[in-house]
């Protein structure tokens, strides 16, 4: 039957009947299973799986007839079906003849199987009985057990039932005894008494309708009413320590005596206790001046550290202490330990105040910080307790950082200042001949470098309040406005505004009656120093400090660095200004005196330069040498083609002897007055007081300016003679062939000169001027 497919239209085909399917598939080729042990074995799992359900498929596990029927009856002829037919009865016959061949080679097994089930059933049988017989057994020491377990349960009733009335005994017995042994423990063992009395107590309580009974409990009441009177009159009359304190408070509750009393008691006990603490703390302290009066108290005996250790480990623990206990008696009242404890501890921080204070100048900043530190630690556990003292406890902290930074900006301001004092000193020692002191390069760079590595000595200190392993440092306060308004614009901003005020104050303030005025050289100093701020170090300094302390996002306002620069920069100009003032001034000074102290009526014709010309060339020479030590050189304007050739247009005659010599001479009535203001309309405006640029040709441009307008306004004021006018030409020659190599713009020399020349001749009586090659010959000579 497996040889028949159902997928196959003709009966008799390859596929269709069994002598194909029982046949090879090729010369070698691999041979399907067929007959029995296909239909045995069945089809593959893996062919099972791939194969569609097919109702047509004969040996299929969904074959249907009606279907397959219908699909033969509509495909295939009748010639086919009869085929068909034929195949089926053989293999029908086929199939009954491979039953019977399996049935007689198996007939033998058959026969073996039935002789041993026929055995098994005889042993099953043994075996029923056998378990008919244990159950009855099992039944007959179930009901043996049943009958122990109730005597043995009866037996434990009855037991019970004597420990019970033998512990009633007992207990009747230890109630008996009560009343001597709280009168035994009552005056050495309290607490033992105290819970004799406790686990008595109910049961007498519940039986006292009973005489007996009664008689135990008034006893006991007697005994222990007198323990209580002794503990009241202890708690009133003796100095407790806080454990001993406790244990008497508490005994008296369990004794029902009143808590509203007792609470009263217990503060007053305690406060007691606490103000001596206090007053051992108070003790070390120098006491106040009732007149007001400014003296210096002496030096406290322990530094800070020592201070805070005893008043955290004696003041600071009993209260914590006390408080503790307080609330573990007493519950949730704190409306009375709140403000007790508050009381004394804005007592505490009053003395701690007044031991801050007397930290005199810096002294260590790290030991300072580890006092504030066990401060704040050890006033945790209190803060549980009094959580309305946490902002006067974190106050008081912050008053002391703040304090010290103050500290810190007036020795900086200190440090500064005795620099300047070693600078001025430098400046104003006498040299040996031969030896020169230090430049004014070294002076700065000390000065500089020491102010410098001084403010950075004091950030490294100031941040010992924000360390890590400091527990008050993260507090909001030291997170954020420490940094900000203490440190940064409290001490850094506010030194560095201070230092320029404090400079050009040399330059703005005038010089206290006596005292002597700033020297020139430290104006210079000064001026470069506050520059360099500007450039440099500000930003530098602004930008250690932020890294340091950081600043938060939401904090207050800082200033910005380049406010900071443009103060530096307007004292620098200030006292730049002041500079070239002060040495104009000096110049100037010198050559007033020659100009007012000289007759120049009635002077002889010039034969050589007036010393003081001389002595203003060599001091305009220094000043350049001073200057250039400091500033760079600058700019100069390119000298016009014929500078070297260009004389004095008023009064010379060295460029062009034949055009202005007849202008002298009485013969030539010409108005030199008109001449000279003719010749101002053409010339450019020379602003004397200018501010200068921070360089060496704008200074001594400066100092010259107001050098020669001075000269010019003194000889405005004399009426001079023939040999006068030509001193002055000779001095002005010489003064043109110096200076102008100072100068930014040479004409700014030419110009002034040819002002002093032009107001010579006209103040001149008999304004005859020199010959050109004279006046080079004296001043070559000169």
């Amino acid at each position: 039957m497996a040889a028949v497919t159902a997928g196959n239209g003709a009966g008799s085909g390859a596929a269709g009947s069994p002598e194909a399917t029982g046949g090879s598939t090729g010369s070698g080729g691999w041979r399907r299973p067929h007959g029995p042990l296909q239909r045995y074995y069945g089809p593959s799992t893996a062919e099972a799986a791939e194969a569609a359900p097919d109702p047509t498929d004969i040996n299929g596990p969904h074959f249907d007839p009606e279907v397959f029927m219908t699909k033969v009856r509509s495909e295939c002829p009748l010639g086919q079906l009869l085929a068909r037919e034929a195949a089926l009865g053989r293999e029908i016959r086929a199939l009954d003849s491979d039953m019977q061949t399996l049935l007689y080679e198996n007939y033998n097994k058959f026969i073996s199987a039935t002789d041993t089930i026929r055995k098994m059933k005889v042993d099953f049988r043994h075996m029923e009985a056998e378990m008919d017989d244990l159950a009855a057994n099992m039944a007959a020491i179930s009901a043996s057990s049943a009958r122990v377990s109730a005597a043995l349960q009866d037996r434990h009733r009855r037991g019970a039932q004597l420990a019970g009335v033998q512990a009633l005994l007992r207990k009747l017995q230890a109630l008996v005894e009560v009343p001597g042994r709280l009168r035994r423990w009552a005056g050495t063992e309290p607490a033992r008494a105290l819970r004799c009395h406790a686990r008595a107590r109910a049961v007498l309580r519940h039986y006292r309708h009973l005489p007996s009974f009664r008689a135990i409990e008034d006893e006991s009441h007697a005994i222990m009413t007198e323990l209580a009177q002794r503990l009241r009159t202890r708690l009133r009359e003796e100095t407790l320590d806080p454990k001993e304190l406790t244990e008497c408070v508490e005994m008296l509750l369990q004794l029902e005596e009143p808590a509203e009393e007792l609470s009263e008691e217990f503060l007053s006990q305690a406060g007691a206790r606490l103000e001596a603490e206090l007053a051992a703390l108070e003790a070390e302290l120098p006491a106040a001046d009732p007149s007001g009066t400014a003296t210096t108290p002496p030096p406290p005996a322990s530094d800070i550290l020592d201070f805070v250790d005893r008043g955290s480990s004696a003041f600071v623990g009993t209260l914590c202490q006390l408080a503790g206990s307080y609330r573990t008696l007493f519950g949730g009242d704190t409306g009375r330990l709140e403000p007790f404890a508050a009381a004394l501890a804005a007592r505490y921080f009053a003395l701690l105040e007044r031991r801050l204070a007397l930290e005199r100048g810096l002294g260590d900043t790290s030991l300072l910080v580890r006092a504030l530190d066990r401060f704040h630690r050890r006033l945790r556990t209190l803060l549980e307790l009094l959580p309305a003292g946490a902002d006067a406890a974190a106050e008081l902290v912050a008053r002391a950082a703040r304090e010290r930074v103050d500290r810190y900006l007036r020795a900086l301001q200190t440090f500064f200042l005795g620099c300047l004092g070693d600078v001025r000193q430098a400046l104003a020692a006498p040299r040996p001949p031969g030896k020169e002191g230090p430049g004014l390069p070294d002076l700065l760079a000390t000065l500089a470098a020491s102010v410098l590595g001084q403010l950075k000595a004091v950030l490294a200190y100031v941040q010992l309040f924000t360390a890590r392993d400091v527990a008050f440092a993260s507090l909001p306060y030291f997170k954020g406005e420490f940094c900000v308004t203490a440190v940064r614009e409290g001490l850094v901003v506010a030194f560095v505004r201070w230092l320029c005020r404090t400079a050009r104050g040399f330059a703005d303030g005038p010089a206290e009656r006596g005292a002597p005025a700033a020297p020139p050289a430290l104006l210079l100093l000064l001026a470069r120093l506050c520059l360099d701020y500007e450039n440099s170090t500000i930003s530098y300094i602004l930008t250690l400090t932020d890294e340091q302390f950081p600043p938060q996002d939401s904090g207050p306002a800082v200033t910005p660095g380049p406010a900071l620069c443009a103060e530096a920069r307007a004292a620098a100009q200030r006292l730049l200004d002041h500079y070239v003032q002060v040495q104009g001034a000096a110049v100037a000074q010198m050559l007033r005196k020659s100009v007012e102290t000289r007759d120049w009526l009635g002077t002889v014709e010039p034969r050589n330069v007036r010393a003081v010309m001389k002595r203003v060339v060599e001091d305009i020479t220094a000043i350049d040498v001073q200057v250039g030590q400091l500033f760079e050189e600058g700019v100069r304007r390119a000298q016009s083609s014929d500078s070297s050739r260009r004389a004095f247009s008023v009064y010379s005659s060295s460029r062009a002897p034949g055009r202005y010599a007849p202008s002298y001479t009485p013969s030539a009535p010409m108005d030199t007055h008109l001449l000279s203001n003719i010749q101002k309309l053409f010339s450019e405006r020379i602003d004397i007081f200018s501010p200068v640029e921070f360089n060496k040709v704008s200074v001594l441009t400066g100092i010259i300016k107001i050098s020669l307008k001075t000269l010019l306004e003194c000889v405005r004021l004399r009426t001079l003679g023939r040999f006068g006018l030509q001193q002055v030409q000779v001095d002005g020659h010489y003064l043109q062939l110096y200076l102008w190599r100072f100068a930014s713009d040479e004409r700014v020399v030419q110009g002034l000169l040819d002002e002093v020349a032009a107001s010579a001749a006209h103040r001149c009586l008999d304004p005859v001027p020199m010959e050109h090659s004279v006046v080079e010959l004296i001043c070559e000579r000169g």
